[in-house]
């Protein structure tokens, strides 16, 4: 049993006095209000407010930050870069840039993580000699780091779309492929029985660009024999939806649904271009959708239906997906700050709701989330007293705060960031070092 002990935190939104703390086999057995701190307490500064989840990171993107910005350019020329860091990584490469990239996500106030992976064989599709090693380089990078990891293996086995067929997986994309979804659900199965324990593990289709309708079906089915979460990067671009229209005659989340992937256990990564149809579908399965709003403004993607979503009923959460930015309070300003831009009107999410989101649990297999009893011992505490914070009341400190606020983290009862440091050492050092040695590989 661990007892933390704070002057304030805000507990369901609100402000609350002189709270403690209790978590139990790393979770909160007690949340108490009005109750002075006792001296086996570990006491926290500054304001407590529930820890951030990550709930769509692709780790190795991390590489291109400040790399992709000369001549300006579309997300399709982005992805050639990105497709150029991909094919620099090997399982030890992989594991020193997750683990500093999961170290600064900790650093910036997230306490779990759901990471994308597609990167599962050697350049050119050659297997390993474990198959896993790749994701087993995330496992080990996650854990090190001290963010709790929930591993989206994801199945890609199409090169995208073109004048209305699926084309064939380029060269630099035949790493990400395992063939076909049966190779994909064999490799997938012996990764939970080997690392079983050590990770949540889910499924995911790249997109409906990366499967067939048909491989989509087989993909569905899997999920539905596992009861398996499934997340898909879906109408993240117009491009994708035209193609996807010309391709089906359905927009990507009508063939979401009409292939049996669209259910309550899926999330859809991005939405950035949903039809009033498109978020019926959503509202009626009960899929959630998660915005990656610093990602979506880095790519030139669009703004997102946050608030037509929300209105709906569709659970939305949060995602720093290519890390442009690490940070879970820019993410949220920009969720509300992209719908006044596109509205003209200002409180479209309250900072209270902005909290939720944050720290949305069903995504990442976690039912709860936040200072509540029978979640994850998870929280951060944030100086309220910087330069940015000084001022802010209450859950208002959300619209004010950044990464650079946070002092301390703590993940399932695990201390990882103490007075702005986390338990690694200086986060700015490994990133540089993992960062060198992947630019410098041949």
């Amino acid at each position: 049993m661990t007892t933390y002990a704070a002057s304030r935190a805000l507990v369901d939104g609100e402000l609350a006095s002189d709270v403690r703390l209790t978590a139990v086999g790393g979770r909160w057995e007690k949340i108490e209000t009005n109750a002075p701190a006792r001296g086996e307490d570990i006491r926290l500064p500054g304001i407590i407010l529930p820890a951030a989840t990550n709930a769509h990171s692709h780790a190795f993107h991390r590489a291109l930050r400040g790399r992709t910005h000369e001549g300006g350019g579309t997300f399709w020329t982005w992805r050639e870069v990105m497709y150029e860091a991909a094919a620099r990584l090997d399982p030890e490469r992989y594991y020193r840039l997750a683990r500093a990239t999961y170290a600064e996500m900790v650093a910036a106030g997230y306490s779990a993580v759901a990471e994308f992976h597609y990167v599962h064989h050697a350049p050119g599709g050659e297997r390993y000699d474990d198959p896993n090693a790749m994701a087993k380089a995330l496992i080990a990078a996650a854990s090190d780091a001290g963010i709790a990891l929930t591993l989206i293996d994801v199945c890609y086995l199409r090169g995208g779309i073109d004048a209305g067929s699926h084309l064939e997986l380029d060269p630099l994309q035949r790493r990400f492929s395992d063939g076909s979804v049966a190779a994909f659900a064999a490799r997938t199965a012996r990764l939970r029985e080997e690392a079983e324990g050590q990770a949540t593990f889910a499924l995911a289709a790249h997109s409906v660009r990366a499967l067939t309708p048909g491989e989509l079906r087989e993909l569905a089915a899997l999920a539905g024999e596992l009861e398996s979460l499934v997340h898909v990067h879906a109408s993240e671009q117009l491009v994708e939806v035209t193609a996807c229209r010309e391709l089906t005659g359905m927009s990507p989340i009508e063939l979401l649904a009409d292939t049996g992937l669209l259910t309550s256990r899926t999330s859809i990564v991005h939405g950035t271009h949903l039809s009033e149809g498109d978020i019926e579908l959503l509202a009626n399965t009960g899929a959630s959708v998660i915005f990656c709003p610093t990602t979506e403004r880095d790519l030139a993607d669009g703004i997102g239906p946050a608030a037509a979503l929300a209105a709906a009923g569709v659970p939305l959460a949060i995602g720093s997906d290519q890390h442009a930015v690490i940070d879970p309070f820019s993410e949220l300003q920009a969720l509300e700050g992209h719908e006044r831009l596109a509205s003209h009107e200002r409180g479209h999410f309250s900072p209270a709701r902005l909290l939720d989101i944050a720290s949305f649990g069903p995504c990442i297999g976690e039912p709860v989330m936040g200072l509540r009893r029978g979640a994850p011992a998870d929280l951060i505490a944030i100086d309220d007293a910087s330069a940015r914070t000084a001022g802010a009341t209450g859950a208002g400190i959300v619209m004010a705060a950044s990464a650079a606020d946070v002092t301390d983290v703590v993940v399932r009862a695990r201390h990882v960031v103490s007075e702005s440091r986390h338990e690694l050492g200086d986060v700015g050092e490994l990133l540089s070092c993992a960062l060198e040695e992947l630019w410098q590989a041949p």
